[in-house]
Formats: structure tokens, sequence, C-alpha cells
């Protein structure tokens, strides 16, 4: 895993130096470089790598776009202006280094704009230096940033490497580690679930692997298809038994879609279910684990369900779609839930706007978690999951999972390994790793445009498999 940060490193001139020389370890520079440098950190590396190259003899010149008037800044303008050739044509170069703001935020002046817009539009090899100029450090959002092919974060990676619009504008991302104090905040890699899932023996049977119920669905939005596929997903993730409990009047329109699976109706009115404490308990006898919220509907109803539930039962107990929105409509208790909000179902829940979470989703999900005491895992382009102390991000996935379905997908796969594994942060995390991991494998097989939920779903087993223990 590689720690992600939201501070400023502490510079020193023997740092910049080491980061320089590190700079030059990952990239071979050939042909004419031109650097741009500005008031932020990233132009006290960009300065040091400037004068670097000049030694190895590589074709360098600096184009000063706004002066670093720190200590350090000055150091390294006065040693640059000595040995290396200020220049502000952007034309006549192999490579050029964006070494202008980093983490520093600030406006972008309509010069600075036009010169931005130059770069996007060079058709040239663009390195930036810890964080792409424009980019928000902190959020990953920008109203215009520099596109980069590579970005070389520096000390660890920053939430704006990798939330909201960042994939977007960073082609690579590599990081430079160094010695940080430590957030609690990871990027999770594929050595970080390594013989995760453990293999089955031959003397054992469902039981062995959890009965999980999928509840949900209402004539209004029935849900039907998605509450299948969410209940197959589960199997496909490793649970011996499903049990989907739904609304008698559409329990017929399941009975095509499930073949493996075991469907329990329960009394409904107009399609909506009925709250009735008896038949409630009957329908979670035995389970493991429970999914709720899928194509469910909000109805008063459903408010003395979910409250009924989350106050009578200790099982693993995972929300999302209407069963969040539900949940934003009562007092619940404070226990260990798993919610699994997009940015409009998070709004629900906190009363924040979605703009006012987009600028710090990292630190509202963490606060929001450590509150009520559950796991979130917060959707998006990256998946941040925490549990208040921790925080995990989760950077799988493609473009073409932003359709109808994949949610119920990634709900799917939660539950399913619940079954089986603890009701912990890790588990949650793996379920979007190996959602976001299947939805890769989707789109290099289809498109980013043409593929579907089920594309996901047929490669869960591919994205699985290496994590099974040998």
């Amino acid at each position: 895993m590689k720690k992600v940060i939201t501070k400023k490193q502490e510079l020193s001139r023997n740092y910049i130096e080491m980061i320089a020389n590190k700079i030059l370890d990952i990239y071979k520079f050939k042909g004419k470089v031109l650097i741009l440098l500005g008031s932020g950190n990233s132009a006290l590396y960009g300065y040091a790598l400037a004068l670097h190259l000049k030694e190895n003899k590589i074709d360098v010149n600096i184009l000063i776009v706004e002066e670093n008037n720190t200590n350090l800044g000055k150091y390294y303008l006065k040693k640059c202006k000595n040995k290396v050739n200020l220049d502000d044509n952007l034309n006549n170069y192999d490579i050029i280094v964006d070494a202008i703001y980093g983490m520093e935020l600030k406006p972008i002046s309509k010069h600075l704009k036009e010169i931005i817009n130059q770069i996007n539009n060079s058709k040239k090899k663009i390195i930036s230096l810890d964080m792409n100029t424009g980019l928000n450090p902190y959020n990953g959002m920008a109203n215009i940033c520099i596109h980069s092919n590579i970005t070389i974060s520096i000390g660890a990676l920053k939430p704006g490497h990798l939330l909201n619009m960042a994939k977007d504008n960073i082609d690579k991302l590599i990081n430079i580690e160094t010695n940080i104090e430590d957030e609690k905040c990871y990027l999770l890699e594929k050595e970080d679930f390594l013989n995760f899932i453990p293999n089955r023996k031959h003397f054992s049977n469902k039981g062995n692997f959890g009965k999980v119920g999928i509840l949900g669905g209402s004539l209004k939005y029935s849900g039907s298809v998605k509450l299948a596929l969410s209940s197959l997903i589960s199997l496909t993730s490793g649970a011996g038994l499903a049990r989907i409990i739904v609304p008698n009047k559409i329990a017929s329109s399941l009975i095509s879609l499930t073949l493996e699976q075991t469907i329990f109706p329960v009394k409904d009115k107009n399609g909506e279910m009925i709250f009735d404490k008896n038949e409630i308990d009957e329908a979670l006898k035995g389970l493991t684990a429970l999914l709720i919220g899928i194509g469910w509907d909000r109805s008063e109803n459903n408010k003395k369900i979910l409250t009924y539930i989350l106050e009578n039962y200790d099982i693993p107990i995972v929300i999302d779609a209407d069963g969040l929105n539900t949940l934003a409509q009562i007092n619940y208790p404070t226990k260990s839930l798993i919610l699994t909000p997009h940015l409009k179902e998070f709004s629900r829940l906190t009363g924040l706007s979605i703009q006012k979470i987009s600028e710090n989703p990292i630190q509202i999900a963490k606060d929001y978690a450590k509150k009520h005491q559950i796991i979130l895992l917060l959707k998006g382009p990256t998946t941040i999951i925490t549990d208040g102390e921790i925080v995990y991000l989760v950077d799988k996935g493609s473009s073409g999972m932003a359709k109808a379905g994949s949610g119920d997908v990634l709900s799917g796969i939660i539950i399913g390994l619940l079954g089986y594994k603890k009701p912990n942060i890790k588990t949650v995390a793996f379920a979007a790793y190996i959602n976001g991991l299947a939805g890769e494998y989707a789109e290099k097989e289809k498109t980013a445009i043409t593929m579907l939920a089920r594309d996901t779903i047929d490669s869960i087993d591919k994205a699985i498999k290496p994590y099974i223990k040998k």
C-alpha cells in the first residue's frame, strides 16, 4: 500500500537535491527540455532538476512563470541564472516539465491559463512535478489544469492524485516515497490482498460459507433484475447461500431470474413491504449477513422495517440505494454498519451539498464514519473506504463502469464476502478492489462505451482468482 498525505512537506536543500536525483532515476530525459517554474514547492524541485540536467549535459532551459520568493527559491533562482538559459518559447522542446504550483492553491491568472492551454495543445511530453498545476491537491477538482503524461508525486500521494478529475488529467502516476508522517491514509495495491481469500476444503458445505440475505424491491421500483444480480454475485463472491427477501407482488417476477438463489416473499400493500415483526424475523432467520435497499423505494413501512432490523440484529448489515435514502430519514443507532453511498446519497446522509463533499471527500467521509461508528464506502473514480480511523483508497475501475447496475455489482461482492469474511474495513476494501479490477478487465474485452454491468460480472472470476490462497 502507498501512503496518501494532505500536508506540505517541510523542505531543506538536502531534501530538494535528493528529490532531483530521484527524478533523474525515474525518468531518462532525452532531447530538449523546458522547465516551467512558479511560486510553489514544486518549483524548487524544478530548479534543482534543471541544474542536475545541465550537469548531465542535457539541453535544458527554464521559463519563470512566477517567482518563488522563499529563501530556497531565491537561492535556486540565483544558481540557475548563472548556469541555465531562460526561454519563453514552448515550441522548441521535446519535454515540458510543469513545476509551477504543485501543492500551492492559487487562482489561475489569465496569463497562466493561456500557458496551460498552450501546453495541453502542444503534443509534447509533459511531466508534472508533485501535482499538476491547476489540479486541486486535496480533492482532484479543477476548472483548468495541466494534463500530464506523467505526474511524479513527491513524499507521498495526495488525494488530488486520485479523486474526482485526477484520472482524466494524469495519464501515469509515479511516486517518490520519503520518510513522512503516517496519516493512516493508504492507496491499496495488489500485494495488500495476496492470499486474502481462503482456499476451500473438500470436507465442507454451503453452511460453512455463510447465508446472506438481500432485502429490497417494490412494485414501483421492482429491482427484480438488480436483486437477482446482486444475489447471484454474492454466490460468485463465495457465499454459500443467498436469500432474496421481496414484496409478495414481485416475487413471481424473480422466479425466472433465480436458479441458485432462494426467494422469501413478504406481505405487501400495493407492491410495498408491510412491516410485520414476525415475518421479518422469519425472513432473516439463520442469516449471517444482510444487504438492504436495492429497488426498495421510500415509505413509512420501510422506515419501520429498517429501524427494527437495526435495533434488533447484530449481523453485518450493508445498506445501499434506497436503503440509504431511508436511513437518512431515521435516527439510527450507532452500530457496525456498512454504508455504500454515491455522492448524492452521501449528501442526503450528511446534509451537505455535493460540491461541499467534493471539496474535501476524504475528511468528510472519515468524520462521518467516526461519528456513527460505521464503515463507509464512498463511490467515485477512486473509492474511499473508512472506519473513521483508517482510510483506504481504491483506484481500480474504468469509465465504462458509469452504467446502471455497477453499484449493484459492488454490493453483491460485499455481501458475498461477508458470508465468510470478517466485516471489517479490509473486507469492504477488497470488494471495491475486485469490483474495479473486474471492470478494468471488462473494458479491455469491450470498450468504455459498449460495456455493461454484466460484463463486469463476467470478469469477477478472473479478478478474484489471484487472491485465493494456494
